[in-house]
């Protein structure tokens, strides 16, 4: 059984996606075995609930300084003992102590196709926005590993979606969420659970082999 714990910070819709494909899987192989928010209030704590799913909230604001925080979230992370973290948008720079503690053992699902519009800034509408004005055809969604870069780690899986002429950034993140990102990250978490994938020299591979990553 592969214990995941979801780190969230607003309305939960990857986290829902999770929790619909656990429930929708009897017979699998993964549990959630907590959720985290750094924020009160938010939606994602209200679907942890309502699926009986233990959660709980360490926020920045009730620390003094960010390495309390830091240490406060990963002493949260440890206490589920997951075998792997899921961060489901989680808009929070994970400290550098808790790769170290998870190495490919962390994965986050981010609104494009890396390498294009990810790093530093590109969170959110944001990317949305980016995309659109940088006139793309082509966006999506990526899975990959977390190390101590922003949006550098292994890719594990990734999936096209098409930019329409009408497309506002808020009708394009809800096409990437329903289109791609809902679909490859529970896909990722279950090749994971089945034991699928490996990094090798800084690259994933899936079922032994470096197969193509976007799927269709």
């Amino acid at each position: 059984m592969l214990n995941i714990t979801v780190l969230v910070s607003g309305g939960g819709t990857n986290l829902q996606a999770i929790l619909d494909w656990v429930r929708e899987t009897p017979d699998g192989n993964v549990k959630i075995a907590s959720v985290i928010s750094n924020n009160y209030g938010v939606r994602a704590l209200e679907r942890a609930e309502k699926a009986g799913v233990p959660s709980r909230v360490v926020s920045p604001k009730d620390f003094d300084d960010r390495a309390s925080f830091h240490e406060a979230l990963l002493a949260a992370v440890n206490e589920s003992e997951p075998d792997l973290v899921v961060l489901a948008g989680f808009l929070v720079s994970i400290p550098s102590e808790m790769v170290r503690a998870y190495p490919n053992r962390i994965i986050n699902i981010h609104p494009s196709l890396i390498p294009a519009f990810c790093g530093k800034g590109y969170y959110g509408l944001r990317v949305h926005e980016a995309v659109l004005a940088r006139g793309v055809r082509v966006t999506g969604a990526t899975v990959h590993f977390v190390d101590e870069g922003t949006d550098t780690g292994p890719i594990i899986l990734q999936k096209p979606v098409a930019v329409a002429q009408d497309d506002t950034p808020e009708k394009l993140q809800r096409r990437v969420m329903e289109e791609a990102e809902w679909e490859i990250l529970p896909r990722a978490i279950g090749l994971i659970a089945a034991g699928a994938v490996s990094v090798r020299d800084g690259r994933v591979w899936i079922d032994g082999a470096n197969r193509e990553r976007i799927k269709e």
